[in-house]
């Protein structure tokens, strides 16, 4: 048995700032690949081939907004702020801050497995709406919701750090070491919503292993708790 959002469609309007004119596409965005129908029905489309457009859709406003806003800045500044804005993470965040959560469709499985609140789960949702929104009253409303609800993650990223890979590479370089070596441990979890550790091996050092939902998030982990550990960077 499935379970249906346990929330309308008007409460969710609300929160995005959109009102649908017709909520095939947005049905369709909020459904969990393990949803399946009710006395029989066939499995419903389910969002992952939303989520493929909404990322290129958020990707061309999030490249558009930055240019804009940060006319002085070198391609580089931007692309460090165009990644952590885009990034799967970013987007869960944004999926927390309007319920989305409350709306999915899951599977009884999906649901006790405490599917509503996944990181995972909430950025794929979030990237599907986007393109929801973008079939149903164009890029102008796609460009709309995004602008409102990433505004403030704009400035958050107005001083962008280096990433841990290419800090811990510098730093490698600056010793005068071969770059670091970045290995698959393990993955685990379903083909849709794999989990990935990567271990990072540099000479002389101990490993150290990060997790993530891609190969990049996790090498990006593992350098960072590589750096860390060292006393290079923050925790």
């Amino acid at each position: 048995m499935s379970e249906l959002a346990h929330k309308d469609h008007a409460g969710l309007e609300r929160a995005i700032g959109h009102e649908f004119a017709s909520h095939d596409y947005l049905v369709r965005a909020l459904t969990h690949p393990s949803f399946f129908g009710y006395d029989g029905d066939p499995r419903p489309a389910h969002y992952e081939r939303l989520e493929f457009l909404g990322d290129r859709v958020l990707g061309l406003v999030i490249a558009e907004l930055l240019f804009k806003r940060y006319p002085d800045s070198e391609e580089g500044g931007l692309a460090t702020r165009y990644n952590m804005l885009v990034r799967k993470e970013t987007c869960a965040a944004v999926a927390e801050r309007i319920a989305l959560g409350d709306y999915l469709r899951l599977g009884s499985g999906e649901v006790q497995a405490g599917g509503r609140s996944k990181q995972a789960i909430l950025g794929d949702a979030c990237e599907a709406l986007i393109a929801a929104i973008y079939f149903d009253g164009g890029i102008e409303a796609a460009h709309r919701f995004i602008e409102s609800h990433w505004d403030d993650l704009l400035d958050e990223v107005d001083e962008p750090q280096k990433d841990p890979k290419t800090a811990l590479q510098e730093w490698t370089q600056g010793r005068g070491q071969p770059a670091p070596r970045y290995r698959m441990v393990n993955r685990s979890g379903p083909d849709h919503e794999p989990t990935f550790t990567i271990a990072v091996e540099v000479d002389g050092s101990e490993r150290a292993q990060g997790r993530g939902l891609s190969k990049r998030i996790a090498e990006q982990e593992a350098a960072r708790t590589f750096l860390v550990r060292e006393g290079l960077m923050e925790p």
